[in-house]
């Protein structure tokens, strides 16, 4: 899974490189890549907090879904049990069991 990011200038979901790198530089996890070569056009840097913050919540968003996706193959992992319940009527309740125990 790879991690998917929200540009903080234009509000966007991006998803970068695995390596997080273009080829004409390193990815931004704050910003997309039009909103990247604008800023870098501008001269205007990447708050490396920020960075490290949006890095942080794309980690823990992946821990989530991964966690999400081993607990959804785990319940159907376990769905060809039959579920235990009642019988839907008294015949269903009798039997040779049930017919040995009033003759005796």
């Amino acid at each position: 899974m790879r991690f998917i990011f929200e540009c903080v200038e234009c509000g966007g979901h991006y998803l970068p490189p695995e390596e997080m790198a273009y080829p004409d530089g390193p990815a931004s996890p704050v910003w997309c890549t039009a909103c990247q070569r604008a800023m870098r056009a501008a001269g205007v840097q990447e708050d490396p907090l920020l960075a490290r913050v949006a890095l942080a919540a794309a980690r823990a968003a992946l821990a989530g879904r991964a966690a999400e996706a081993a607990e959804a193959s785990e319940r159907t992992a376990r769905s060809d049990v039959r579920p235990s319940r009642p019988p839907r009527s008294r015949r269903a309740r009798s039997g040779p069991g049930g017919v040995r125990s009033k003759l005796g």
